[in-house]
């Protein structure tokens, strides 16, 4: 009789957005829904000069525009400068699925940074686990290091998560579950005073470990170990 197997440590995908289908798994939101002038699409970017170099028919296209401003009667009353994205809830028989990231050290996303270049300092990944607290959301600066719209492979230690709760840094120390329910990107101009046309195109997020932290798209080395913050909204609309 065999043991159970150990378990895998191997890279695993959390999402691809190459198809149709993948890109109606995600939801948007942005300042808009309240007040603001911002807009928000995420949608399937087919155009050759963008995924030839990475082999793939299409990928995901995060985009927008960036404005800090809102319409008149608001003013004063809400914050404009937000925009983002997000994996819908996945409902099974035995109700959510939730990723179990235990074995893995790294958060991997492939993207592609274009724009206007005032934005490119404003995104964060953002993180909903299972814990016990459902508004806690964890996140890290997306520091990408090419500025050509060419894609890049960024890894982001799990451990460098920090809490958040409500947009403002939670002063309780909890320890981040290792249950995954959602994974997004939110593009926060208000925070950095950024406003303009905002695209990220994105190809896949994975979690992997220290020795798979390895780029074959070039010689610019996209470890990423820093710490961020922000602000982050809690309302959401299916594409």
């Amino acid at each position: 009789m065999r043991g159970a197997d150990e378990p895998s440590r191997a890279p695993h995908t959390l999402f691809s957005f190459n198809t149709p289908e993948d890109i109606q798994m995600m939801a948007t939101g942005c300042d808009a829904d309240i007040g603001g002038n911002s807009t928000v699409h995420f949608d399937l970017d087919t155009s050759p000069i963008h995924n030839q170099p990475i082999g793939k028919p299409a990928t995901g296209r995060f985009w927008g525009n960036m404005r800090l401003d809102v319409q008149p009667k608001f003013r004063g009353r809400v914050r404009g400068g937000y925009a983002a994205f997000r994996n819908k809830k996945r409902r099974t028989l035995f109700g959510e699925m939730l990723e179990n990231i235990e074995f893995h050290e790294y958060l991997a996303l492939r993207v592609r940074l274009g724009g206007d270049p005032a934005t490119h300092n404003s995104y964060f990944v953002n993180l909903q686990t299972n814990g016990p607290i459902s508004t806690d959301l964890w996140q890290h600066r997306l520091f990408c290091q090419r500025k050509d719209n060419r894609w890049e492979d960024v890894f982001i230690p799990f451990r460098n998560f920090v809490r958040t709760n409500n947009g403002e840094l939670s002063e309780v120390t909890l320890e981040m579950s290792d249950k995954l329910r959602s994974v997004g990107i939110s593009i926060l101009g208000g925070n950095s005073g950024a406003s303009g046309d905002y695209e990220l195109g994105i190809d896949s997020i994975r979690i992997v470990n220290e020795e798979d932290v390895v780029s074959d798209l070039g010689s610019v080395d996209t470890k990423n170990s820093s710490k961020g913050s922000s602000k982050e909204k809690d309302d959401w609309q299916d594409l």
